[in-house]
């Protein structure tokens, strides 16, 4: 059991380093505005994998995927809420405010809500979490179920550590561009440009 977590965790260490949406959304929020709204936005994004693993330990993953109905409701909720956060963005002011210290607890705690509910909202985190999880289950061992959630608990400590790193070295690196005029502009554009990118994936099969 120990080799297949530790092998787990090396795999997931891969994909979250990969270039995904996840990750470029905590980086273009940690570079914007700073490490600790990359590092909320990362803590929502994780805790949303909690509701995932729970889907999939209980068997109802295989449901949704085999309800195109339900699957495709989902995707439509999902894509429309990441096109309103887009439009709101666009609707925004192209200024930026940087540094830790500009943060209050409450535009955190919405943006920490903001992760889960893209992260519940995408249905196929769920189906990645079906097609995944069950590779590394050892027959003949711990029941299905509690492997399930030790797979998932080592995923989500090894995506949430490595979001982490990301949203700690670029919220540093923002300092080095404080004073860009060109950098506000291009950082609103992208961060619409992630929103969009996202809304579409979920709706591709």
């Amino acid at each position: 059991m120990i080799e297949s977590l530790v092998s787990f965790a090396f795999a997931t260490l891969l994909l979250a380093l990969s270039p995904g949406p996840d990750n470029i959304f905590v980086l273009t929020q940690s570079v914007a505005r700073g490490s600790k709204y990359g590092i909320a936005i990362a803590s929502g994004l994780i805790t949303g994998c909690i509701v995932h693993t729970s889907i999939v330990a209980l068997g109802f993953a295989v449901i949704i995927r085999d309800n195109q109905w339900l699957l495709y409701t989902i995707k439509i909720a999902g894509s429309i809420y990441l096109l309103y956060l887009a439009y709101k963005i666009f609707k925004s002011d192209a200024s930026i405010e940087f540094g830790d210290s500009k943060a209050s607890s409450q535009s955190l705690w919405k943006l920490y809500k903001t992760g889960i509910t893209m992260n519940l909202l995408n249905p196929k985190v769920t189906l990645f979490f079906l097609a995944l999880l069950p590779q590394f289950v050892i027959a003949n061992s711990y029941p299905d179920w509690i492997q399930i959630y030790l797979l998932g608990g080592v995923f989500m400590l090894v995506s949430l550590l490595t979001f982490y790193t990301i949203a700690l070295l670029a919220g540093k690196a923002a300092s080095f561009i404080k004073s860009s005029k060109w950098f506000a502009p291009v950082m609103k554009w992208t961060q619409i440009v992630v929103f969009i990118g996202i809304a579409v994936a979920i709706l591709i099969p």
